[in-house]
């Protein structure tokens, strides 16, 4: 893990696809598992980018190779995560981890004690790891056209 650096993104990042690549890896285990469908599969390498210039992204480097990603976005009380991905073959060495305490800091800077995220309903490891990160359940939620449970809202206090 020592050769992870770990960088916001900015002005100068100019690699898209592969971070579009990372993405649809990390995600594409929930193919066919999740009802509606992941929003990452709608993402293109210019939406990625208007994703960025409006949320606050880090990378996971491995020497030059992307390993790992986090947006965030500042909302009234909370700082909401979205896309954390890490590359299958990097999982389980703390990256994500490391991402979520960027985004803790990020919350800090802004004035915000709360991380929230949400998480589809069948994902069942997903609200696993995260309650083991600190996350509680809040709410459950419905995608639109869905007369039930699609996903369930965690939040993590901030001490």
């Amino acid at each position: 893990m020592s050769n992870i650096i770990f960088q916001r993104l900015d002005d100068s990042f100019d690699r898209w696809d592969e971070l579009l690549e990372l993405i649809l890896a990390s995600f594409a285990y929930m193919n066919g598992g999740i009802d509606p469908p992941s929003s990452a599969l709608s993402l293109t390498p210019q939406s990625l980018k208007e994703k960025a210039k409006n949320e606050i992204a880090y990378i996971a480097l491995d020497g030059d190779r992307l390993a790992g990603c986090i947006f965030c976005r500042p909302e009234t009380a909370s700082l909401y995560i979205g896309k954390l991905a890490i590359l299958p073959s990097e999982q389980g060495k703390g990256i994500g981890r490391r991402l979520l305490a960027l985004a803790e800091a990020t919350a800090r800077e802004h004035g915000l004690n709360v991380l929230r995220l949400e998480t589809r309903i069948e994902l069942t490891g997903n609200h696993a790891t995260f309650a083991s990160w600190g996350f509680l359940k809040t709410a459950e939620n419905s995608h639109a056209g869905f007369d039930r449970t699609t996903s369930i809202e965690m939040r993590k206090l901030l001490t």
